[in-house]
């Protein structure tokens, strides 16, 4: 490995592209730590300490998959979270608005206008968000407390509207830069920048994590139960997290591979297809939408019913709607975890209807003059594909399940912390091992180009 690792480097090509990605993911880190000004940091760090839980919770989750930390209101606050909002709204529309269905018709320069769209959308989004965020968490403390500093507040105590017209542009600008970041990435570096961009805020967040866990550590052994971390802790972590991780890799790369046939075509004296190939499935055709649908949404109740059962005030109504919120927003309750994987399977089966159509690839099929060995080329060959994407779909969601519940199972049966645990499953640990393996896939493919071994080799 370490000989693959040189070869890699020995490349001038492709050693460029790495040492731009790291520079480029280095400017996304320094500015993640760089505070807006009119924002008082102390104030902020003490309300979301003491952030009700079901705030708290729906912070942490968001910040998983938008490359930010919203407990901190940094120039990155916002992170890349309005681009994907903006690039799925436009994936949605794409399956049911004629327009757009037509611009995905044209090859390269209908997704130049796509993407052109989606930054539109993402400008609208920014200014929403930030207007939001800004006004009820920061302003308002989420109900708590003002958290602007003193020096940009009128003789009211509110922040003037010259410097929240600023704080909205400055993280409007951030989330625009980072969205520039990532396809600088793209076109100039090596992998997929928004995705790149996730796993630097994913794996940035493990050291804590770490730390806290090595803050427990004990010499020698402990209660399994307990809340001490011992010898015999540690290799079952360590093994629990090679475990997921592989079987993470494993259903990532899976695939159901459907035979196909080529027609033959004489041409003079020669014959030309007839060839027998392969059309891969993923068993994961969803990726990691289920888990981050799924989670949003389960973000919303908890507030939702704490909302509801302050206005109903002290009484047994308002007590029972909070206590609800709080069961089903915890990770640890029973309640939580059905609802979570009853989301992933419909969210599943709804994403991979939207982005696997049967019809339309039943249609390019036979116009290419490509046909299923069995199957009629039209609507057979289009029930067929169908029943199949809906059984490696089960299969998919049910192992999505898996990997969003493991955090819990190894939160309460080794009484580890949950933000430890969540690095043992959930979107966090299903989104770095997908975003690792398409980098060192791309870096297998300049390594062949030059008939170098791949590092999977």
């Amino acid at each position: 490995m370490l000989e693959k690792l040189r070869v890699v480097f020995t490349i001038p090509e492709l050693r460029r592209k790495i040492l731009l990605t790291l520079f480029l993911l280095a400017i996304y880190r320094v500015g993640w730590q760089i505070p807006l000004p009119m924002i008082d940091q102390t104030k902020m760090e003490a309300v979301s300490k003491s952030m009700q839980a079901g705030w708290g919770q729906f912070l942490e989750k968001a910040a998983v998959f938008s490359a930010s930390q919203l407990t901190q209101v940094t120039i990155f606050g916002l992170g890349i979270m309005p681009y994907i909002s903006a690039s799925i709204i436009l994936q949605l529309l794409g399956s049911i608005y004629e327009p757009l269905k037509e611009l995905r018709k044209e090859g390269e320069a209908g997704r130049k206008k796509i993407n052109e769209y989606t930054r539109y959308l993402t400008v609208l989004l920014c200014l929403i968000q930030s207007t939001g965020f800004l006004w009820f968490f920061v302003m308002s403390g989420a109900g708590e407390a003002n958290m602007t500093h003193e020096l940009f507040e009128n003789e009211r105590g509110h922040l003037t509207l010259f410097w929240q017209f600023v704080a909205i542009l400055i993280m409007t600008t951030g989330s625009i830069f980072l969205m520039w970041l990532g396809e600088q990435i793209d076109e100039f570096g090596i992998g997929n920048g928004i995705s790149l961009l996730i796993m630097a805020g994913i794996v940035a967040s493990m050291p804590g994590a770490l730390i806290g866990m090595a803050r427990n550590f004990t010499f020698g052994l402990a209660e399994i139960r307990s809340a001490d971390v011992g010898l015999e802790k540690v290799i079952l972590l360590t093994a629990l997290f090679v475990g997921v991780v592989v079987g993470v890799v494993f259903i990532t790369q899976a695939q159901r591979r459907i035979p196909t046939q080529s027609a033959k075509h004489v041409r003079g004296r020669r014959v030309y297809g007839g060839t027998r190939q392969y059309m891969p499935l993923r068993i994961n055709q969803a990726g990691v939408m289920p888990i981050i649908f799924a989670s949003t949404l389960l973000m919303i109740p908890p507030i939702l019913f704490d909302w509801l059962g302050q206005r109903f005030g002290t009484n047994w109504f308002g007590n029972g709607l909070v206590n609800l919120g709080r069961v089903v927003g915890s990770p640890l309750s029973m309640l939580h975890n059905v609802l979570y994987v009853a989301m992933i399977y419909f969210f599943c089966y709804f994403w991979t209807a939207i982005t696997f159509n049967p019809q339309e690839i039943s249609q390019n099929l036979k116009d290419s003059g490509t046909f299923i060995p069995g199957y009629r080329p039209g609507r057979r060959t289009a029930d067929y594909l169908e029943s199949v994407i809906e059984r490696i779909t089960y299969v998919g969601a049910g192992f999505l399940a898996l990997v969003a519940i493991v955090p819990t199972v190894i939160s309460q049966f080794l009484n580890v912390d949950y933000q430890i645990a969540s690095y043992y499953g959930g979107t966090g640990l299903l989104i770095a091992v997908s975003v690792a393996f398409d980098l060192v896939q791309k870096i297998d493919s300049h390594l062949v180009m030059r008939d170098y071994k791949g590092l999977l080799e």
